[in-house]
């Protein structure tokens, strides 16, 4: 099994510096690429400073030049916010740039409130249609003279400018939770991404028993490889490892709060949850994080990950996003690298 890294920006307060945070987050990248990960992936989110990241393409640009070894990934562009000529070229020029380490990971979206804001009447089953009829049609743009008459997008012979350093294009990914969506992956020869987010281990199984059955459905299509996307935290000893699942756990009570989509937002932060909204919140409860996030001392993670692992998964993505302190970051990322990734090796 491959370890990957997966992180955006992150802005909890008004006093934190957007430029500051950035170079928090190359530093992430920077470790995970010296210090042995496979790959980097970082999303899209528009209007919201609880993950900034309006263009992942022009982060991955710029880690290109930061970094050596690591394959540089989104994860994921939303579909429904692109028109697929401009993906096309862009993913392509974005290759070009980081010689060939580039893997595009395509969804439909999560959050209401980007739903609201970047396009007219989007609903999340417009925004499957919409990712569905996309990603065939980048594999023809970068094979050339392509025209194209669909529900979502019309237009006339047109070649992708410029055609990625990959042979046979950039690999895709698609982020997968339901059925439909591991059968169209695998269909389409996909890399499949998926999250249990706070749901723990029986989710990871039941995830991969879709891609299973996804697989045993396509057996014309070669197996293509699935990705599991955790939070986890690398403590010291016990009584950190409880702080990092408090930590998440305000993390994914902040998580609930923008994807409700019921409280205001000013200046792209939303409104502070308080302590009883927070204590409202029993599914994300501390004991509850401990139990369904990768989170624990370096044995025990290691312990964690070999189950994933037998269980088929290619690679773990490690889900740095967590709303703590820079430095509680950095130092369960260089625990992971010294003593986790050298159990798979």
């Amino acid at each position: 099994m491959k370890f990957s890294l997966f992180v955006h920006m992150e802005r909890i307060s008004p006093e934190q510096s957007h430029r500051e945070l950035y170079r928090q987050m190359v530093e992430l990248c920077e470790m995970a690429d010296t210090g042995g990960f496979h790959a980097i992936w970082t999303g899209e989110h528009h209007g919201m400073d609880f993950t900034i990241a309006p263009n992942p393409l022009i982060n991955i640009a710029d880690l290109a030049r930061r970094t050596k070894n690591v394959r540089l990934g989104t994860g994921t562009v939303v579909a429904p916010f692109w028109h697929p000529i401009k993906l096309a070229g862009e993913a392509a020029m974005t290759d070009i740039i980081c010689d060939g380490r580039l893997d595009l990971g395509i969804a439909r979206g999560a959050y209401s409130f980007e739903y609201q804001r970047m396009g007219k009447d989007l609903t999340p089953m417009s925004a499957g249609e919409q990712m569905r009829e996309m990603v065939p049609m980048l594999r023809k743009l970068w094979e050339g003279d392509y025209t194209h008459d669909g529900k979502y997008w019309q237009f006339p012979r047109t070649t992708a400018s410029p055609k990625p350093l990959q042979k046979g294009g950039v690999p895709i990914w698609v982020a997968a939770r339901d059925p439909m969506s591991h059968d169209f992956a695998v269909a389409n020869h996909c890399g499949v991404q998926v999250t249990p987010l706070h749901l723990g281990d029986a989710e990871v199984e039941v995830l991969m028993g879709r891609f299973k059955a996804a697989c045993k459905a396509h057996p014309e299509v070669t197996r293509p490889k699935i990705m599991l996307l955790m939070h986890g935290y690398c403590g010291a000893d016990d009584a950190d490892v409880r702080q990092g699942a408090e930590d998440l756990r305000r993390f994914y009570c902040y998580f609930a709060a923008w994807f409700k989509n019921e409280k205001p937002v000013s200046q792209a932060l939303i409104e502070a949850l308080s302590p009883d909204e927070m204590d409202a919140m029993e599914q994300y409860a501390t004991d509850k994080m401990l139990a369904n996030t990768v989170t624990g001392t370096p044995d025990q993670v290691i312990a964690r990950l070999k189950t994933y692992e037998a269980m088929g998964y290619d690679e773990f993505s490690l889900w740095i996003d967590s709303m703590m302190p820079a430095e509680r970051k950095k130092a369960s990322l260089q625990r992971f690298i010294d003593h986790v990734l050298p159990a798979f090796r």
